[in-house]
């Protein structure tokens, strides 16, 4: 756990080590006062007590009382503020460095743990690390100053007091090892219950229409009952053991009381000792106690911090150098890529010259979006180079990379915010002729002007108070304001009415104009005129060339080409 910690506060060395400073110095003025009350007991004891001395040591302690009072108040406060500004740059921190994982990553996790990540186990360590610093502190700290008093009265009856601390061990290393497997499990339910609840949310739509909210409610019911049994199951079976610690404490501190009162007898040692040794006992073992009660979710935390650090040293996609290409054609050398140990694409040769359109076909799982996907650097190629300008895009910073590339996809998702906000995105400084412009290229003006404030109507969530074709077009809109020059277009008009279709067409149109183009195309008659033609079966390009020259070689493409003209036929 202090490894992990170590970890987490690195970048913040300075405040943390204040942080610590203050903790330490209010355990001193907690356990310093019990240290001088010794002196009081041992002028009692005396002959002729000096009333005088006394007054002055009480009035020490008043005094250390009124100086702990204003530490407290002070190392609390920074405690807290330290906490809650470690807690925010660490969520920025997991924001920063998860948008630069390849897909990869999101494919292995689900989306209701990587949010769980970012904000139920950063909250884990804010609350539980936020109210716990302090008792560890005293703990730590307020037991060796405690422990330095006590041995230079006697150190048989402070070894006494001490042996209760290797003796505890084994209770301790038996609730890690029950912690650790109760802890992933109840972790693996919680994300469960957001990963299922999220599904019934997303999908209520398609539940409402096939009648099934019943069916698909058990589920998110059985998902929170089963997370009520794993929390139950993470507190019940190893409480009764960290409670077994405190029990130790008491043992240890009757046996010092036992052993003192034997070598009392014996004349070993005198009453102020043992009076001290009695006083100052529970005095040393209750920090401890307090720690050994939090003992368990210590370890939850720390548990949620092992989480936290295996996103941050999950690898990036962040390039090592810092080139940025002079043109813009794009080169696939010797690509190979694949999911899982299994290729999708293989040994792919080819150039995409600046300012062309290549157009990619073929049938599903043939590797077209892959491809698209690899330009734009969404996943690394397993094997091969992707240049852009002659350079490795591995080798450019990705702030820098992603302003060299607009994407148009079939599914547009839009941010609950204006049209104006969603359109900005493309380029956040730009001026208001500028994001007018770019809506009046895009086809969108018509649209926009009907709806109840314009520029400023809210899209929803996801866009869902848009028609698909006007979330296209705003999607167009955004393209064409970041003007980057490579554009790619994944089945731009797949789902389109006609009417759609054409606006969507003409903003496409103005969005390519002078662009290194790859669209992705199941309508053939729409990439007629592009400059070159892939032909992709199971990974691999089998057909290549110009609209009428793989017609007239009649193979795969013309397949395509003949049954899409039969099928504009048909009628219902």
């Amino acid at each position: 756990m202090l490894r992990n910690l170590k970890y987490i506060t690195s970048s913040h060395r300075s405040e943390t080590r204040k942080v610590a400073i203050g903790e330490i110095l209010h355990s001193l003025f907690i356990a310093a006062p019990s240290g001088i009350l010794l002196v009081i007991i041992w002028e009692l004891f005396s002959e002729t007590p000096d009333k005088a001395r006394i007054w002055s040591v009480v009035g020490l302690m008043a005094v250390m009382l009124v100086i702990q009072f204003f530490v407290a108040s002070k190392s609390m406060v920074r405690s807290n503020i330290w906490v809650y500004d470690l807690s925010t740059r660490l969520r920025i921190g997991l924001g920063n460095r998860i948008q630069k994982f390849s897909l990869g990553f999101f494919k292995q996790k689900d989306p209701g743990e990587i949010a769980s990540i970012v904000l139920q186990d950063v909250a884990n360590f804010e609350g539980i690390f936020g109210h716990s610093v302090g008792n560890l502190a005293s703990a730590a700290f307020g037991t060796v100053v405690l422990s330095v008093f006590l041995f230079i009265y006697d150190w048989r009856l402070a070894l006494c007091l001490l042996a209760a601390l290797p003796l505890v061990y084994p209770f301790l290393w038996l609730v890690d090892y029950l912690g650790r497997k109760l802890f992933q499990k109840q972790i693996v339910a919680r994300n469960m219950v957001g990963a299922r609840f999220l599904e019934y949310v997303q999908g209520i739509r398609h539940l409402k229409s096939y009648g099934l909210t019943g069916e698909r409610n058990k589920e998110v019911d059985n998902s929170f009952d089963d997370l009520r049994k794993k929390s139950i199951r993470m507190e019940a079976l190893p409480g009764p053991v960290v409670v077994t610690t405190t029990i130790i404490f008491e043992i240890c501190f009757l046996a010092m009381v036992a052993l003192g009162l034997y070598y009392l007898n014996g004349n070993s040692i005198t009453i102020p000792v043992l009076i001290t040794f009695l006083i100052m006992g529970y005095n040393l073992y209750n920090p401890l106690k307090v720690v050994m009660v939090e003992y368990l979710t210590l370890r939850y935390m720390n548990e949620s911090l092992n989480r936290i650090i295996d996103v941050m040293e999950t690898p990036t996609m962040e390039a090592e150098k810092d080139e940025l290409p002079a043109w813009y054609d794009i080169a696939f050398e010797n690509v190979s890529f694949g999911y899982q140990e299994r290729l999708t694409v293989r040994n792919l040769d080819f150039i995409i010259p600046e300012k062309s359109m290549l157009a990619l076909v073929g049938h599903s799982g043939s590797g077209k979006t892959t491809i698209a996907s690899l330009i734009a650097r969404f996943w690394d190629v397993s094997q091969g180079s992707i240049k852009i300008g002659g350079v490795d895009i591995r080798h450019i910073r990705q702030d820098k990379f992603y302003k060299l590339i607009s994407e148009v996809f079939q599914e547009v998702y839009l941010f609950d915010d204006t049209i104006y906000n969603n359109i900005r995105i493309g380029k956040p400084g730009a001026t208001d002729e500028e994001i007018g412009l770019a809506a009046d290229r895009a086809q969108c003006r018509e649209f926009i002007s009907e709806l109840p404030d314009g520029m400023n109507t809210r899209a929803g969530e996801g866009g869902s108070k848009l028609s698909g074709g006007q979330k296209q077009r705003i999607s167009i809109a955004r393209a064409l304001l970041k003007d980057a020059p490579i554009v790619l277009l994944d089945e731009a008009t797949a789902s389109l009415d006609p009417e759609n279709e054409i606006y969507i067409q003409k903003a496409i149109q103005e969005l390519v104009r002078s662009k290194t183009v790859v669209v992705i195309a199941h309508k053939l008659a729409t990439i007629r005129n592009a400059d070159r033609i892939i032909v992709l079966q199971e990974g691999r390009i089998a057909e290549s060339g110009r609209h009428e020259e793989l017609l007239q070689r009649r193979g795969i493409y013309r397949r395509m080409w003949d049954i899409q003209a039969e099928a504009g036929g048909w009628k219902v």
